[in-house]
């Protein structure tokens, strides 16, 4: 299972979204965390870096937030995932669970 390919606009968006959710509502960091909260529907939005090695790690989300009907933004690297989720490391997936001000942008990156 290929990601889709996004644009830098959409990739911008979904990092801002996981920043402002950091700060006002609430977020899930992680691949077992995000996997968690995918498989029981919490998530309003995922975003996964794609630089994950190896891609196994990461294979199994794409069709999960299908299945759930969860929006997946990939984004190219980890270590900016981590900075926008408040993280001093690098990591795979972050889960929005509570939107907080970022329900526009969410909202936005859903259609």
């Amino acid at each position: 299972m290929e990601f889709k390919e996004v644009s830098k606009e959409t990739t911008k968006r979904a990092l801002e979204a996981v920043e402002i959710a950091k700060k006002t509502g609430k977020v899930k960091k992680g691949i077992n965390e995000v996997t968690k909260t995918i498989e029981r529907g919490q998530a309003k939005l995922v975003v996964v870096a794609t630089d994950v090695n190896p891609k196994e790690i990461i294979m199994h989300l794409p069709l999960l937030c299908k299945e759930k009907n969860i929006p997946l933004i990939p984004v190219p690297s980890r270590q900016e995932l981590g900075l926008s989720a408040g993280l001093s490391v690098p990591t795979s997936a972050v889960a929005i669970i509570k939107e907080g001000d970022s329900k526009d942008i969410i909202k936005e990156l859903n259609k």
